[in-house]
């Protein structure tokens, strides 16, 4: 048994139920939709945030409500339309190690597909009957959106800073995990107290997560669907060189990350930044940060009381920061 089961453990039934419910709107009579949706259907990831977001609602209450179910379908929905989106604003012709939407099939569908993907979110917020699940939503949309704007105009900003690379990741990815606990937690509780720490919690978690994806482009050694050094090529700076550049207050390494930013960077030029960030303690800094967050969000869930899917949340943690995919 593998990691992801074993997180998976307390809650096999609901996440049997929740893909059924996941599956159930990836259906379409229109030709062209039915077959990318299939496409979708057939490359599910590790459903991280469904997991998340019923875990966290079973840990709070043993019977998970229905609701719960159409909640982590909701987030699902919604994250894998933002993907589909994503990968035509960055012109990524992959995805997870596979061809995106947008290389399969166009720029026209794979906008459709994700506006088609963001209405079954919605849909699926509907079925909950809670308005506060459908402002949520709405409040990662503009988290998403506001990240991306963020990340593209820091493309173009001279400035090199920890604190405009926190702001983007809390957007981008933190805001969707959090709502995640938020969401799966407001099935079973209406506790503020409870709602805000697990609010807070998601986002750590979500912290950890963007964190870990960005020392991947580090590391040559790994299959996780992107080349090294694919961050550069994008002009996004992220931790690790961050750290690195301002550290060491390096001109010609400053000179090679504003390449970067201006989109002129060669592919030697990557190397070296990446080297350079390597060599100078920008990995290990980036990891000392990530599990700083880590202890955070495992600190947090020890005011919940332990049972199975509490054990789980934490090893959801520790599989968040020492994945290797």
């Amino acid at each position: 048994m593998d990691a992801l089961q074993q997180i998976r453990q307390p809650i096999t039934a609901e996440m049997e139920q929740y893909k059924q419910v996941f599956d159930s709107y990836l259906v379409h009579s229109n030709p062209i939709l039915r077959e990318v949706l299939a496409w979708i259907g057939r490359r599910k990831g590790k459903m991280m945030r469904p997991m998340l977001t019923i875990l966290t609602a079973k840990m709070l209450c043993d019977e998970v409500p229905e609701n719960a179910i159409y909640t982590a379908a909701t987030f699902e929905f919604f994250h894998t339309a933002s993907l589909v989106h994503d990968d035509i604003v960055d012109e990524s012709d992959e995805r997870r190690g596979q061809k995106s939407i947008n290389s399969a099939y166009g720029n026209q569908v794979a906008v459709l597909v994700g506006d088609f993907l963001l209405a079954n979110s919605l849909l699926c917020a509907a079925k909950t009957g809670s308005s506060r699940l459908i402002e949520l939503v709405s409040n990662a949309a503009q988290d998403l959106a506001s990240g991306e704007l963020l990340q593209l105009d820091n493309v173009r900003n001279s400035v090199i800073t920890e604190d405009i690379y926190f702001d983007i990741i809390r957007n981008k990815t933190a805001a969707l995990f959090s709502a995640c606990t938020e969401g799966g937690a407001m099935t079973v509780s209406s506790d503020k107290m409870t709602l805000e720490t697990l609010k807070t919690i998601g986002e750590y978690i979500g912290i950890c997560f963007q964190i870990r994806d960005d020392i991947f482009d580090y590391d040559n050694t790994l299959s996780i669907g992107k080349p090294t050094g694919n961050d550069m090529k994008e002009g996004k700076l992220t931790l690790p060189v961050i750290h690195a550049l301002l550290t060491t207050q390096n001109e010609e390494m400053f000179s090679l990350a504003h390449h970067v930013k201006d989109g002129t960077a060669t592919q030697d030029m990557i190397d070296t930044l990446v080297s350079f960030t390597k060599q100078n303690g920008g990995i290990d800094y980036a990891i000392e940060v990530m599990n700083t967050y880590a202890e955070k969000a495992k600190s947090l869930l020890s005011y919940f009381p332990s049972s199975p899917s509490k054990q789980s949340l934490l090893a959801y943690i520790d599989y968040v920061v020492n994945r290797n995919i």
